[in-house]
């Protein structure tokens, strides 16, 4: 009989993928009893020969079929969960598919194997990027951050030691939030979002936060998660972007800029002071706690409204939009000043833009935001049928009495619809040339 000690697995793989790494940085071992006890397994020489013949192979792309067979040779070797560990790393090479079928059959052995936890996390994660549909990606981050909570879970086995334990799982600690925080955000759930990219940015030390890469992105990520959020963080949202385009190279810069400027600008009104926010932002991970100190915000709606009525002597003579905008952000007292003015009164749009059509009303897009956005902010009920309906999208001139309206969305209702036929062109005059006699 032989006696076989596991060997390392330092300096095998390469330092491509971070989950790579963290399986490479600590030492395997077969977790068992025999290996705690007496430092090595005993196989027979038989089977030692076609060990170390696998083992020992030279490159990856030569070990996956060498340790392939050693497993369907001996199915129930001593030493079948570092064969399969080693067949892991060695797929993860050039076949993630391969690697990930490894790491299935690792986990049915050695359940709370750290290394096949981390491996199942972060090629999963990374077969879910490449996925069109939204469905099957969905579900591709789902089973990517099942591993990657599994691993954050995952307590120390007994044939590991503390040190290489808390090596790979802090190593890969990034992976797994990262996949957990891109499932969530998904399924639009910002708040878990962002705990999570938070939690796996702040596992490493900040200056790996500033090298372009997956930390970077997930920066950037963080910055949109903050935007999705409800109601939305648009200071956080304008820091973390404006630190991932500022550390960015080109053309990434371009494309994560204007996000940033975008959440700036809608939080504090104006784009003065956000040059210095995106110096500031490079100096440190996180946001001081006083930045919403330090930039004022943008005036609230309603104190918009309240600014417009007492500047605005004839209220009447507000254009649409800026009525709507009254109308759907003002309190019960400024909205009822402003419907005063146009409640009964029969008005004619002209050039209003079709957005849908039934027998009995017409909504219309009227003001320039609605035209834009291409909703209705008008409906027409119809005094009677249309004989000739227009199509979405058609300009048409309506008239009709102001009724009622809906404040959010803003709707504003009509009696008494109808539209107000083109006129007919007028004919040309006929030229008559007088001959001369």
């Amino acid at each position: 009989m032989k006696k076989v000690v596991v060997a390392s697995l330092l300096a095998v793989a390469s330092a491509a993928t971070v989950a790579r790494v963290a399986v490479a940085q600590a030492p395997a071992s077969t977790g068992s009893s025999a290996q705690q006890a007496g430092g090595g397994v005993t196989l027979a020489p038989a089977e030692y020969n076609d060990y170390t013949a696998a083992v020992g192979q030279s490159s990856p792309q030569a070990a996956a079929p060498a340790l392939e067979a050693y497993l369907t040779k001996y199915p129930q070797s001593q030493v079948k969960t570092d064969v399969l560990q080693r067949l892991m790393l060695a797929y993860s090479s050039f076949d993630p598919t391969k690697t990930i079928d490894a790491a299935d059959r690792l986990l049915q052995v050695d359940p709370s194997n750290i290394r096949a936890l981390t491996f199942e996390t972060y090629f999963r994660l990374q077969a879910a990027d490449q996925i069109q549909d939204a469905t099957a990606k969905q579900a591709a981050l789902d089973k990517a951050a099942e591993f990657g909570q599994k691993a954050l879970d995952a307590t120390k086995p007994a044939a590991m030691s503390q040190a290489d334990f808390d090596q790979v799982k802090n190593a890969a600690a990034p992976v797994y939030h990262r996949a957990i925080a891109s499932a969530a955000l998904g399924k639009k759930d910002a708040a878990t979002a962002v705990t999570q990219f938070k939690a796996g940015l702040s596992s490493v030390p900040v200056d790996q936060t500033k090298t372009p890469g997956p930390l970077l992105q997930d920066t950037y990520s963080l910055a949109q998660a903050y935007y999705l959020s409800t109601p939305p963080d648009l200071l956080s949202c304008a820091w973390y972007a404006a630190r991932a385009a500022s550390f960015a190279p080109e053309p990434y810069k371009t494309q994560m800029m204007p996000l940033a400027k975008y959440c700036y600008k809608k939080y504090h009104g104006a784009d003065d002071g956000f040059d210095a926010l995106a110096t500031q932002s490079q100096t440190a991970l996180e946001p001081p706690a006083t930045l919403g100190d330090t930039i004022k915000p943008a005036p609230k709606p309603a104190d918009i409204v309240k600014q417009v009525i007492a500047s605005t002597p004839d209220l009447a003579t507000l254009a649409i939009s800026d009525k709507e905008f009254i109308l759907a952000n003002g309190s019960p007292d400024d909205s009822a000043k402003v419907w005063d003015t146009v409640k009964g009164k029969s008005v004619q749009f002209p050039d209003t833009t079709v957005v849908s059509v039934s027998d009995t009303a017409l909504q219309v897009a009227v003001s320039d935001d609605a035209v834009q956005s291409k909703t209705a902010d008008f409906t027409f009920n119809l005094k009677e049928p249309l004989k000739t309906p227009p199509a979405a999208g058609d300009k048409i001139t309506v008239t009709g009495t102001y009724a009622s309206f809906t404040p959010q969305p803003i709707m504003i209702t009509m009696d008494d619809g109808a539209i107000v036929p083109k006129k007919a062109a007028k004919p040309t005059p006929a030229h008559h040339t007088t001959r001369k006699k």
